[in-house]
């Protein structure tokens, strides 16, 4: 099978490796495509912590595709079975997974892409921000996972305000349901009962910390790994806010969220699919990953195809 290696920083391959057999309790997937998660990007770019060349088909792990092969003491799941898996070499024709690690496509959910972990991540970070009909809710920072939650708000009751930098992001935020936008520079900003930090930098953590009202809740689901961070704890002290780290670590939390996005996926009540704004064969992982990076004005989430 064709697997790609990111050999150096910066630097990938397309290898051809043996497929991956499935031990017991595993599944063998064919895989239908992987989103591009933020969090690939520092393993592409490079830290003094990773060593390569990495695993090949690593470290895609938004994948989803069919089930192809199953390994000893498999039960309900038959070869042929769609599945949004929590797997993590799927930039690649196969990935295995523990078959507790895969969740079930719905017929109502045929032929449209699931990247499953993406999905299910914005279902647990909505979660842990205890949204009420009536609330005032800020997103600061649009990518995928923040236009994602401007749409959960928005449907939840809220009335949403989305904060961004580049101006296409707040187009796509206001076709997502956020009743007002600002940029990320502009110092006049509502305070809200509940604002999330969804872009992983210092500046929008010190914006979403000074939006937060007082006794409000402030969740950070941003994935912040390019170094320390400073926090104003004498504002934070003084409106009592309540602070959220909303990055899940448990694989049964991972599949609860997966699991309920099948569910507003299938029944129209969330719908990413505008937001799958780039597509890439896998032999052009080095591009989606560089496009990834690169965030150019209409980029929102990239995925990778055989």
């Amino acid at each position: 099978m064709r697997a790609a290696v990111v050999v150096e920083a910066g630097r990938t391959t397309l290898a051809e490796v043996e497929p991956p057999e499935p031990q017991a309790g595993e599944v063998r997937l064919r895989i239908e495509g992987c989103g591009v998660c933020g969090s690939d990007l520092p393993v592409f770019q490079g830290r003094p912590w990773f060593e390569y060349p990495r695993e090949p088909g690593a470290p895609g792990h938004e994948g989803w595709g069919i089930v192809e092969k199953t390994g000893s003491g498999v039960a309900g799941l038959r070869p042929g079975t769609r599945v949004a898996a929590l797997s993590y070499r799927a930039y690649s024709d196969f990935d295995v997974a523990s078959a507790d690690a895969v969740v079930p496509l719905p017929s109502a959910l045929d032929g449209v892409p699931f990247p499953g972990e993406a999905l299910g991540c914005a279902v647990n970070v909505f979660r842990r921000s205890d949204v009420h009909p009536g609330h005032t809710v800020a997103v600061v920072g649009v990518g995928f996972l923040g236009a994602l939650l401007v749409q959960l708000a928005d449907r939840a009751g809220a009335e949403v305000l989305a904060v961004s930098r580049r101006d296409a992001a707040l187009d796509v935020a206001r076709a997502m349901g956020a009743s007002a936008t600002r940029g990320l520079g502009d110092r006049e900003f509502e305070e809200c009962d509940r604002v999330i930090e969804a872009a992983g930098k210092q500046e929008t953590l010190d914006a979403a910390a000074r939006m937060t009202g007082t006794r409000g809740r402030l969740v950070i689901a941003g994935f912040h790994q390019d170094g320390e961070r400073t926090v104003d704890m004498q504002m934070w002290n003084w409106k009592g806010l309540d602070v959220v780290n909303a990055h899940e670590r448990d694989p049964r939390v991972y599949l609860e969220g997966i699991r309920e996005a099948v569910r507003l996926v299938a029944e129209g009540e969330l719908d990413p699919s505008p937001l799958y704004t780039h597509v890439f064969p896998l032999d052009r992982i080095e591009a989606a990953l560089t496009a990834a990076a690169a965030r150019d004005d209409g980029f929102m989430k990239a995925l990778v195809v055989p």
